[in-house]
Formats: structure tokens, C-alpha cells, sequence
């Protein structure tokens, strides 16, 4: 590309060259190669995440960015991290990687190298004991299920894989049979959707995993309009606990449970419910690695919100799944939303945890039923 069809950009300390094009049009062309101006905070999240990891983790800290784009998310973390010492950006497209290089050199970075091949592929040949990486990245146009065989093959054990899906019409029940297809498990059409689609990934990274002999931990996932992203350890050995269930859902009081054999009546008004899984029932996130990464995002160049995002995390870590959204109370009960605050001080007074949720502005993840909260909402 000529250099008068690139924009120059800041993204936390890198500066990035992109195509005009993605800065002005609604959704960004693919040709003559792609960038998203809105997944910045998701490659600040990256940057948080990844440098709190690599802090303890022992071995060769590579990373493997397997469908890189122009390079944005891999130049950074070579330019951000310290203490990564290499980072490989692939891609299929020659020309988004000519624009990394350039990306690489008006950054004076010089541990970051460049493929051109299809992501499987790149990813099988860092499969070997010595060339897998310490993270590696999969954020695809859609579902990433097609790649996840190969990047947990290519994650070093101990390792980070961090995946992103884009299909949000898929994972939030407008096309249930092609949910099952790409991801093993059925969403149900819910208020708290994006939280079943995140535990729809974790469900079909879990049994990928297990069909692999290999055991993921998640740490940590994120969200926002267009996509989530998981971020879970990769471990080789069997997980013994069972994680996976699904979530019952009764349209017609509201209520939501975590079964793990299927249930199709609600427990509290004996209405048929609808069951969102097979999926991930287990936590989300991992306290410790939240603690690392909020004293990680004090020294980094990131979006201010990721702050507020990471405490909401570590409140709502180890809480059940399936938060209540204040509208939905209210609705329920004809009334005015309760306000935050004072729904969780009431169900905490009452006996019930209660916390706010990273899923949600106006949610509350709690283990109270549906009816001892409403309950509480005058």
C-alpha cells in the first residue's frame, strides 16, 4: 500500500500505520487489509493480560499471533511487554503484513517476525516441544472453532491460549442448530446472553481440551458489543472435575439455575423452562490472576475503563452464573429499577452474596432465586 492510503495512530505506547478506510467506514473493509478501530480496549485487555502472565511463567515467552491482521495486537506486545522476547505475527494476507512490518520499524521493534501462511498451518508448525509459545492468539472473522485443535497444540504447557468470537448471531440463539454445530451447545435468548455465549466458548474450548488430554484453566474473559474473548491456561493433564452443566431458564418467572443433567420445569412455578448448554458451569475468572492484573494495568498505557472492568471482575469471581439485570426486576415487579447499590446491600443484609457484574452496567450476579429477590424490590 502506498503510504498516503495509511493513517498513523496511537494505541497505548505503539504507534500503528492502518488503512484510512477502517477509521471512517462503519465496518471495516477486509481489503486491502483489515483493522478494527473498535477492538482497541480488547487489544488493551491483551496487553493487561498478557504482561501480568508472562511475569510467572517459566520457559520461552513467545507469542504466537496466528491470524494477526495487520499486526496491531503482536508489534504492540512486542513493544509493551518487556519481557517477551519474541512475537510472530501470521496472516494470510501479503499486504496486511508489509503494513506490520512498517508498524515494526516506526517502532523501533525488532523481536517481532512475520508469516505469511494459513493460521492451522502456522500454528502446526509451532506445534513441536521447542516452537510452541509461551501465549497464543486466535481471533478469527467468526467462530474460532476451527482453530482450536491446533492452537492448544501450539500453546506451550502452562501456556495462555487467548481466543476471540465474532459471531455473535450464532452464539446468542438466532441460529441455534449452527450453534450446536460450531460450538457443541444450544444458547437460549436471554437478558443475560453474552454471559452463554462466553460459557458456550469456554464449553467448546473444555472439550476440545478434553479430547486432547490436555486440561484448560480460565483466568479471565472479555467482552463488549462485537466480540468475547477468553483467556484461559493451558495445562497437559486430565481434569477430573466436571465443569460442564447447562443453565435452566424459565421464561415465565424468571428463574435460573445451574443443573448438570437436563431439566426441562422450572422448580419455582412448575412452567416448562429452556436449557442454554452443554456449556461451561465452573468460574470464569481466576482471583489471583485478576489481583496480577490490576497492579499489571497501573503501568500501562491502556483505556481507563479496563480499571472499573477488573475490579467488577474480581467482585463477581467465584459467584454462580447467570446475573439478574435491574430492568428485568423492576419489570417484573411493575415497579421502577431498583438501584445497584441498594438491591446488593439488601440481598447482603439478607444473608445472600451479592456483587456487581462486568457483564452488565445495571447487573447483579447473586445466589438468590429470582423470587427471594424480588422479594426485596419494593
Amino acid at each position: 500500500m502506498l503510504e498516503s492510503e495509511l493513517a498513523e495512530i496511537t494505541e497505548g505506547s505503539t504507534r500503528l500505520l492502518v488503512p484510512k478506510d477502517s477509521l471512517s467506514e462503519e465496518v471495516p473493509p477486509k481489503e486491502p487489509a483489515f483493522f478494527n478501530p473498535r477492538a482497541r480496549v480488547s487489544r488493551d485487555f491483551s496487553i493487561i493480560a498478557y504482561s501480568a502472565f508472562v511475569k510467572n511463567f517459566k520457559g520461552p515467552k513467545i507469542f504466537l499471533d496466528s491470524l494477526a491482521g495487520i499486526g496491531a495486537r503482536s508489534v504492540r506486545v512486542a513493544n509493551e511487554i518487556p519481557s517477551i522476547e519474541k512475537s510472530i505475527a501470521n496472516d494470510v494476507n501479503p499486504q496486511a503484513l508489509e503494513i506490520g512490518k512498517k508498524i515494526a520499524q516506526l517502532n523501533n521493534v525488532t523481536n517481532c517476525e512475520f508469516s505469511e501462511n494459513e493460521a492451522c498451518r502456522f500454528l502446526s508448525l509451532h506445534s513441536t516441544r521447542d516452537g510452541r509459545g509461551a501465549i497464543v492468539d486466535v481471533d478469527p472473522f467468526g467462530s474460532p472453532s476451527r482453530y482450536l485443535d491446533c492452537a492448544m497444540r501450539a500453546t506451550f504447557h502452562g501456556g495462555l491460549l487467548s481466543v476471540t468470537a465474532t459471531d455473535m448471531t450464532v452464539l446468542h440463539g438466532i441460529f441455534p442448530e449452527a450453534c450446536q454445530r460450531k460450538y457443541y451447545g444450544t444458547p437460549v435468548r436471554t437478558i443475560y446472553g453474552n454471559e452463554i455465549a462466553l460459557r458456550l466458548i469456554l464449553g467448546c474450548m473444555n472439550m476440545v481440551a478434553g479430547r486432547l488430554d490436555i486440561m484448560l484453566v480460565p483466568l479471565f474473559v472479555q467482552h463488549s458489543m462485537h466480540y468475547y474473548k477468553a483467556y484461559t491456561k493451558v495445562l497437559v493433564k486430565t481434569n477430573t472435575k466436571n465443569c460442564m452443566g447447562y443453565i435452566l431458564h424459565c421464561h415465565g418467572c424468571g428463574n435460573r439455575k445451574v443443573v448438570q443433567d437436563v431439566e426441562r420445569t422450572c422448580n419455582i412455578c412448575n412452567s416448562k423452562a429452556e436449557l442454554a448448554g452443554p456449556l461451561w458451569i465452573d468460574s470464569m475468572y481466576d482471583k489471583d490472576f485478576i489481583d496480577s492484573m490490576i497492579s499489571e494495568e497501573k503501568n500501562l498505557k491502556v483505556d481507563k475503563s479496563c480499571s472499573t472492568f477488573l475490579e467488577k471482575c474480581k467482585e463477581e469471581s467465584g459467584m454462580p452464573p447467570a446475573y439478574f439485570a435491574l430492568d428485568e426486576l423492576g419489570q417484573r415487579k411493575h415497579s421502577a429499577p431498583p438501584s445497584l447499590g441498594g438491591i446488593i446491600e439488601k440481598l447482603q443484609k439478607s444473608g445472600f452474596r451479592a456483587t456487581r457484574t462486568s457483564m452488565n452496567p445495571s447487573g447483579v450476579k447473586t445466589d438468590a432465586k429470582i423470587d427471594e429477590i424480588l422479594a426485596l424490590v419494593p
